[in-house]
């Protein structure tokens, strides 16, 4: 994608097929995405964009100041999140299948064969991740359908860089964060809710809001519960 520069801001410029220029900070690190209309001058967006430069810094700042998670590590009593609650990390050398269990209240328990190398360690969890948002999603889904009134043609899990989901309204398809299994279970409802809507309202506008406001009356207290909550240790290649 190409890159415009102002001042000592750099961001990415994507031209399409709408009325208006709409400007993205996203996580973690505040990188800005412009997307603007195919027919708008440089000069135009220029302007745009400065106009909306202390709105931009505020943005990042508060990416700055939200918590991180430190590197992982994938060592014993680390620190790992699921469905919004911490647990730590405990090992359990097997010679049989390598799974992750939750063990009471506050483990997750690796079993694992001896010397497993970090790697398949932080696979492993990955897709004991995947598993649990899968199980969840799929009872949301069940629930949230009818009420709706939509119907996806598929959904699926995958890393994700700038977004918690998406929604092709082409092709009807939601992808989902993996990283969405961290946190609270209303943070995932709110998202899938969000996509949702969009199979009836493609844009963030007046109505997309009003549906919103009819199915989940405190989706912007979720939003930002979730948007406050720890950031991922790496950059989001989610």
């Amino acid at each position: 994608m190409p890159e415009m520069v102002i001042g000592n801001l750099t961001f990415q410029l994507n031209r399409k097929e709408i009325k208006n220029l709409h400007i993205s900070v996203l996580p973690p690190d505040g990188f800005v995405r412009v997307s603007a209309p195919e027919k708008m001058t440089e000069t135009a967006i220029r302007m745009a964009v400065i106009s909306r430069i202390p709105w931009i810094k505020k943005q990042q700042q508060e990416f700055l100041k939200q918590p991180r998670q430190s590197d992982r590590e994938m060592v014993s009593g680390e620190s790992h999140y699921l469905w919004g609650r911490r647990y730590r990390l405990n090992f359990n050398e097997t010679t049989g299948r390598n799974e992750v269990k939750v063990q009471g209240s506050n483990k997750l328990m690796l079993c694992i064969k001896p010397d497993t190398p970090i790697e398949k360690k932080a696979a492993l969890l990955s897709s004991f991740y995947r598993a649990e948002l899968k199980a969840r999603t799929e009872a949301i889904l069940s629930s949230w359908l009818p009420v709706i009134g939509v119907s996806p043609s598929d959904w699926g899990i995958r890393k994700m860089k700038t977004k918690w989901g998406s929604c092709n309204t082409a092709s009807k398809r939601i992808s989902l964060n993996l990283e969405l299994a961290k946190k609270p279970p209303e943070c995932l409802e709110y998202i899938l809710v969000h996509e949702l809507v969009h199979l009836l309202e493609r844009h963030h506008n007046e109505r997309f809001r009003s549906y919103m406001d009819q199915f989940l009356p405190d989706w912007r207290e979720r939003r930002d519960l979730l948007n406050s909550l720890p950031l991922a240790y790496d950059r989001w290649g989610y």
